[in-house]
C-alpha cells in the first residue's frame, strides 16, 4: 500500500504543480492549464475516457507480460504522470466524479476492470486522492526486463514527469527515458525495439486538426518500421468530422489487424463542444481482448452512463 501526504511548502513548486511525499520521495502532482478543447489532463484526469483507456492499457500490458522477454512501452504524449484529484484544476469540472469516482469503491467489477481498480487503490489509502497518467500506469506494471520511453513536448509537464521519475524506486533509472520532444516525430527513433516486443500508446491532445493527420502518418511509419508491435490509439468522441476521417484512414492501412472499442456516456452536446465519449483503435490486439471487452463494457456502461444515449461498441477487422 502506498502512503502519500500532501506537502504545501516542502520546496519550490512549479506553477503547475503541488508537491506530495511518497515515503522519502517527493512527487509533483500536475495541475494543467486549460487550452482550447484540448485533452489537458489536469482537468480531465480520472474521467470516463481515462477509465476506458487505462482499463484497456492495463489489460494489454498484463497480457504481454505473460512472456518473459522484455517489453518496450512508449507513450508519445506522456503528460505529467500523476494528478491530485483534490486540486483546483481537477475540481474545476469535477470530471473524475463521473469516472473513477463512480467505480472506485465497487466490489463487483468484471475481469476487464479489476486489475485497473487494484492499481488505483494501491496508490491511495481508503480515500481516492491520486490518479495516475499512462506513464505511471505503465511504471506500476513494468518488470525489470521492460523498458519505458516517454515523449512530452510541453516543458511544464515534462518537468513534472521528469522529477517524479527521478524519485521513483520501482525501476532502475536506465530502464526509463523521458525526452522533451514531439512524440509523433520521435516514435521512429525507438522502433524497432531490440526485444522485438513493444506496446505503443498514441494519445495526443487533439488541439487542432493537424493532430488527426499526424496520428495517421505516425502509425503508417511505425507499422512500416515494426509491423508486429501493439499500437493503442486513443481518440475523443467529439463532434468533429476529423475523428471519423482519422478512423477510416487508420483502418485502411494495409495488412493490419485492428480492434476498435468505444464508450459513449451521453448524448452529443448541441453546441458541438465537449467530450461525450472516447475510443481506442488497437493494432495487433492481444488474443482474447475482444471477448474481455464485450464482457466488461456493459458493467462500465451501467456505472458511467449519464443519459439514455449512452452505449458501447467493439468492432474488429475481418480475418
Amino acid at each position: 500500500m502506498y502512503h502519500w501526504q500532501t506537502q504545501a511548502s516542502a520546496q519550490r513548486v512549479p506553477r503547475l504543480g503541488a508537491l506530495v511525499d511518497h515515503g522519502t520521495a517527493n512527487f509533483y502532482i500536475q495541475y494543467c492549464e486549460e487550452r482550447l478543447f484540448s485533452y489537458r489532463h489536469g482537468f480531465h484526469a480520472g474521467n470516463h475516457a481515462d477509465v476506458l483507456k487505462h482499463c484497456v492499457l492495463v489489460s494489454v500490458f498484463e497480457y504481454l507480460r505473460q512472456k518473459d522477454s522484455g517489453i518496450l512501452f512508449v507513450d508519445t504524449h506522456a503528460g505529467a504522470g500523476l494528478y491530485d484529484l483534490r486540486g483546483q484544476w481537477a475540481n474545476k469540472r469535477g470530471e473524475y466524479l463521473q469516472g473513477i469516482g463512480r467505480i472506485y469503491e465497487q466490489t463487483d467489477a468484471p475481469e476487464l476492470v479489476q486489475p485497473y481498480l487494484r492499481l488505483i487503490r494501491e496508490m491511495n489509502d481508503t480515500e481516492l486522492v491520486l490518479y495516475p497518467g499512462s506513464p505511471w500506469v505503465a511504471l506500476q506494471l513494468a518488470r525489470s526486463q521492460d523498458r519505458l520511453r516517454f515523449f512530452e513536448l510541453l516543458g511544464a509537464e515534462a518537468e513534472v514527469l521528469a522529477h517524479n521519475l527521478s524519485q521513483q524506486k520501482r525501476l532502475l533509472p536506465r530502464a526509463i527515458k523521458l525526452e522533451q520532444r514531439d512524440g509523433f516525430t520521435a516514435l521512429k527513433s525507438v522502433l524497432p525495439p531490440p526485444s522485438r516486443r513493444a506496446l505503443v500508446l498514441i494519445d495526443p491532445a487533439y488541439e487542432n486538426k493537424q493532430d488527426y493527420r499526424a496520428v495517421v502518418e505516425t502509425l503508417k511509419d511505425a507499422i512500416t518500421r515494426f509491423a508486429t508491435g501493439c499500437y493503442m490509439l486513443w481518440y475523443p468522441r467529439v463532434n468533429r468530422m476529423h475523428v471519423e476521417q482519422m478512423q477510416r484512414q487508420v483502418k485502411k492501412i494495409p495488412n493490419i489487424k485492428w480492434l476498435q472499442v468505444e464508450l459513449v456516456v451521453s448524448k452529443a452536446p448541441q453546441d458541438q463542444h465537449g467530450l461525450f465519449g472516447s475510443g481506442l483503435l488497437i493494432i495487433n490486439p492481444p488474443y482474447g481482448l475482444s471477448g474481455q471487452l464485450k464482457k466488461g463494457l456493459p458493467w462500465l456502461l451501467d456505472k458511467l452512463r449519464v443519459d439514455r444515449h449512452a452505449h458501447w461498441s467493439v468492432l474488429e477487422s475481418k480475418a
